[in-house]
């Protein structure tokens, strides 16, 4: 796993500069994910967000704008990543250099803690999911992908049928030739991922979720699991210590 994030690493690091034009203004699923979240943020009264996989700091950089007074961090692993959002006036201790398997804060640290399309680039998802939930207090918010709700209507139900049979990892090494990963210019290095398969690890610690499309067909008469290309998925309600 340890050369699987160095090529992923190296990948952002190469493409920092260009980062923000390939991926910001082009990944609407995200900017309706953050108007989403901002609905979230005023009806509950959060006063402070974790970002989690930050990049360059867009979410900071929104969520500072449209909420003056929040506290907001962002984590990020990447120092070239990071330096581009220090260029585009984010402070040094508002985006902070750490990744999702291990984050430096003590439980409860923020009411909310979120990312956006990081979770397909991490081997283990779910681990990184706990550490969310161990730092949150009000809420996990996870803006992602799912594998279900992409390709033709066909090859969706195909993967939602292997999936339901408990055989997805096994088709997914086909897939990739035993590797568990593919790698793209416009990606990097990226696993097949669903917010789906993170429900469980999120009713561990979390009462209530909810799910809402934000990219895909919406007129399709599939169901959201096979319409739905990208999913925002809020988990609240932290359930008690034991």
């Amino acid at each position: 796993m340890t050369q699987e994030i160095d090529i992923q690493r190296q990948y952002y690091a190469q493409t920092a500069s260009l980062y923000d034009e390939v991926h910001v203004e082009k990944e609407q699923e995200h900017i309706l994910a953050l108007h989403l979240l901002a609905s979230y943020i005023e009806f509950y009264q959060i006063r402070s967000v974790l970002d989690v996989g930050a990049g360059t700091g867009r979410t900071v950089l929104w969520l500072k704008r449209r909420f003056p007074n929040l506290v907001i961090k962002g984590i990020e692993p990447v120092k070239e990543l990071r330096e581009q959002g220090y260029s585009k006036g984010i402070l040094s201790e508002e985006l902070v250099d750490g990744d999702g398997y291990n984050l430096p804060f003590a439980d409860n640290s923020f009411d909310v803690v979120c990312e956006f399309a990081v979770l397909h680039h991490v081997r283990e998802p779910e681990k990184v999911i706990q550490e969310m939930s161990r730092v949150a207090t009000k809420m996990v918010c996870i803006s992602d992908c799912n594998f279900m709700g992409q390709g033709s209507p066909l090859l969706r139900l195909l993967k939602y049928l292997i999936f339901s049979l408990g055989f997805w990892k096994i088709a997914d090494w086909f897939k990739t030739k035993g590797k568990g990963y593919t790698i793209s210019e416009g990606d990097g290095l990226a696993y097949s991922y669903s917010v789906y398969q993170s429900l469980s690890t999120l009713y561990q610690d979390w009462q209530k979720l909810r799910i809402m499309t934000t990219g895909g067909d919406s007129d399709s008469k599939l169901g959201q699991i096979l319409s739905s290309a990208h999913l925002l998925l809020i988990a609240f309600e932290k359930k008690a210590s034991t």
